[in-house]
């Protein structure tokens, strides 16, 4: 009997599992493919926490795999001098608040004392209470934009960041060292009642509303200039936090009332990814009723935003680098830059940002893909006593953040800023599309793309290295006619000018990421997805026109596309 088989039996066996997941267990009684994927791995556990299908196995989502976890966290916590206290939150997905409890009862049962929340609350949220309430570490309960089968749990450090490499090698150690059904899940009254565990109050809800306000960038509102605004939190966390902020400024949006309630099956999102434009199909339609100058989405856990602003071709939805470089160019154009500010943005993000900051004297400075590298350059400035330099930082996939209240990306002060963006251009007698096609004739067409493409089953994880590796080891010196002219490893660190034969050191933490930039300023980098079974590929290219730089984007893509055949 293989390693897999006998784990499916210890848990079918298990006189604790719940009814449903025994159902589940006998309904692949004579399916060896689903038990493998179930039972082949306890589910990974990295920077980004843990996140995965829900159901029952090691390498699911599930009461006992959560409790394993917390306890891992729990003992790595203990062996720490940080404080010993813990924040937790949760979204609206099926069994988070479940998980949430599981959490906080394993981590009190251990001593630890815990903050937890009483409501569904944004990701940001629980970044801005570790720090508020002075924890060791956070934990949120979100699946992010997965579909309604997911859920996962985020871990954060004392910071307020999202763990880093080290700490989270070594929770998953400690993850490992736990059996599973040695000991019973805890329950949460217990420690509620001899404190250990207490709900968070609106105190920290107001302080956390006071944090996103002072980011205001104080735009004069006249009745012509306020934007008519739609408004859907995708049945996510920002329903209450975000029309709270946006009614402080003035701003009572419509609302998109089928998405209003917290869903776990996002019955009419069944994808709620803000970078996709299925995302807001609910917003458009009933937008074409009311015709609202703009149209706003977060995502479940309200740390993304989607923005679609009205145009005479119908929606205009911007890109997560569009709206990026347009909240920059506000925010800059409305603050005090000194040559010691600071705009970060993630490598797989539009350069088109550097440019924006050089025009106004700002420094860019490039950090890995994930918030977490952000929160950590914020980091940097605070213990040189310069957090006040950092002034915006943002990603690709939507995430944004302006001030250092919170560590990771906030979608709710992001929707205040698009909305006193939308109040400036206003009053320019302009559209944010108009504002848009601006940069673009200021800096040039910046055109950005990003495929996804899912290696699900055993070998997908080797397959996925396989496919990186090839391109870096490949000698090429031209890619799609255009010579490359500097070549990055961000495994190795180093950054190779091909014309040359010169190499320097990037700077930044390893990871497996490979950067080509070419001669034409086009650059295709690929990695690994941190969080799902995926391989991600960025494109940009840039042209004198949109045309011109959109055949170049899809010249990129469709060589891509050929390399990817071998897969």
């Amino acid at each position: 009997m293989n390693a897999f088989e006998q784990e499916y039996r210890v848990w079918l066996e298990q006189p604790s599992l719940p009814q449903q997941m025994r159902q589940e267990l006998e309904d692949i009684q004579n399916n060896p493919e689903e038990k493998e994927l179930r039972f082949f791995q306890v589910i990974p556990f990295g920077t980004a926490g843990m996140r995965g299908l829900m159901g029952a196995g090691i390498n699911r989502m599930n009461v006992f795999t959560v409790c394993r976890a917390a306890r891992g966290l729990g003992k790595w916590l203990l062996t720490t001098e940080l404080p010993k206290r813990c924040a937790i939150a949760y979204d609206s997905r099926h069994n988070s608040q479940r998980f949430a409890e599981v959490v906080a009862a394993a981590l009190a049962e251990m001593g630890i004392r815990v903050f937890l929340y009483d409501m569904l609350a944004p990701t940001p949220m629980l970044s801005f209470a570790v720090r508020h309430l002075d924890c060791g570490c956070g934990v949120m309960i979100t699946a992010s934009h997965n579909d309604g089968r997911y859920n996962g749990m985020k871990c954060y450090g004392p910071d307020g960041c999202q763990m880093t490499d080290e700490p989270a090698a070594v929770v998953f150690d400690q993850i490992l060292a736990e059996e599973v059904f040695a000991k019973p899940i805890p329950e949460l009254q217990p420690a509620l009642d001899s404190g250990l565990v207490t709900y968070i109050d609106e105190s920290v809800w107001n302080a956390y509303y006071e944090a996103v306000l002072a980011q205001r960038i104080g735009i004069i509102t006249t009745p012509e200039n306020m934007p008519k605004v739609l408004y859907t939190p995708l049945n996510g966390t920002g329903n209450r936090p975000v029309r709270h902020i946006l009614s402080v400024i003035g701003i009572e949006p419509a609302l998109v009332e089928v998405q209003m309630e917290p869903d776990g099956d996002f019955t009419t999102c069944p994808y709620p990814n803000p970078e996709t434009d299925e995302a807001l199909h609910e917003a458009y339609v009933l937008g074409d009723q009311i015709h609202p100058d703009l149209i706003i989405g977060t995502d479940p856990d309200a740390d993304r935003i989607a923005v679609a602003a009205a145009s005479e071709n119908g929606w205009r939805k911007f890109s997560g680098n569009e709206l990026g470089c347009l909240l920059l160019d506000f925010i800059l154009q409305h603050s005090k830059v000194t040559p010691n500010s600071e705009i970060v943005r993630s490598i797989v993000s539009t350069p088109l940002a550097d440019r924006i900051a050089e025009q106004y004297g700002c420094k860019a400075v490039n950090v890995l893909t994930g918030f977490k590298y952000i929160g950590g350059e914020i980091l940097r400035l605070e213990q040189q006593g310069r957090e006040s330099d950092f002034l915006f930082g943002f990603e690709e996939s939507c995430g944004y953040l302006k001030g250092s209240y919170a560590r990771d990306k906030d979608a709710v002060v992001a929707s205040m800023l698009v909305c006193e963006l939308a109040i400036w251009c206003k009053s320019q007698g302009k559209s944010l599309a108009q504002r848009m096609e601006e940069l673009y004739e200021t800096y040039g067409f910046y055109k950005a793309g990003v495929k996804s493409v899912e290696m699900a089953g055993l070998d997908g994880p080797a397959r996925i290295a396989a496919f990186v590796d090839g391109l870096r080891n490949d000698p090429a010196k031209e890619l799609c006619g255009s010579q490359i002219s500097v070549s990055v490893d961000y495994r190795s660190g180093e950054r190779k000018d091909r014309m040359s034969g010169s190499i320097t050191k990037t700077g930044l933490p390893s990871s497996n990421v490979y950067e080509l930039d070419l001669a034409d300023r086009s650059t295709v980098i690929v990695r690994p997805s941190g969080t799902e079974p995926k391989l991600k590929i960025y494109f940009s290219a840039v042209g004198k026109t949109e045309e011109a730089a959109k055949a170049r984007l899809a010249e990129l893509q469709a060589e891509m596309d050929e390399r990817l055949k071998t897969l």
